[in-house]
């Protein structure tokens, strides 16, 4: 009954609210990012979900307009292309703010596999065999507060299946409870 009703209905309610409560603050980053770099506020991304649909990921934009699609740890020197305030917004993970809009939309939840990128293949591959491409993906889950960008594909991968097979209301509150956690501490965030 977690898994097919209340999970999803948790996920509405504390989007919903975080949206309210965080209107102010999204705001105040949308206009530092627009004074301190001209270009757009938001970043979207091809990203893999649920049922292998792709979505665009909605995040704040860190990054300058000419960066290559690619992850950061695939860029030569990727410090060349974060902007001041986008350092920021990584290193305190404010810059996945703007997901709490895919989660109230469904395509993404609170707690799950993070989404691959649209060409992270091997990633997706081994997902595929964890069966971690069967559930909605999250803002954070079980590999985020395992190491994060720290992590080998082939590690998130068994850390997501472990998520998919042990999926309850108790992991999630671990998951959710451990993000916080992660975030002040700026734990296995690169670049």
């Amino acid at each position: 009954m977690y898994k097919s009703f209340f999970k999803r209905l948790i996920d509405i309610v504390i989007s919903i609210l975080a949206i309210v409560i965080l209107l102010i603050p999204i705001i105040v980053i949308s206009l530092i990012i627009v004074v301190t770099d001209p270009g757009p506020v938001f970043f979207m991304q091809k990203r893999f979900g649920r049922n292998k649909k792709y979505f665009r990921i909605m995040k704040f934009r860190t990054m300058k307009v000419d960066t290559p699609d690619v992850p950061t740890d695939k860029l030569k020197n990727p410090e060349q292309y974060i902007t001041s305030i986008g350092r920021v917004l990584r290193k305190t993970s404010l810059d996945e703010l703007p997901q709490i809009f895919n989660i109230l939309v469904g395509q993404m939840s609170f707690i799950g596999p993070r989404p691959a990128l649209w060409n992270q293949k091997e990633l997706i591959k081994l997902r595929e065999k964890t069966h971690a491409n069967d559930v909605r993906p999250g803002l954070s889950g079980l590999a985020q507060i395992s190491g994060r960008d720290d992590l080998s594909e082939k590690k998130k991968a068994e850390l997501d299946g472990e998520y998919v097979k042990n999926l309850s209301f108790r992991l999630d509150c671990k998951c959710f409870f451990g993000t916080f956690a992660k975030a002040f501490k700026s734990e296995g965030v690169k670049a």
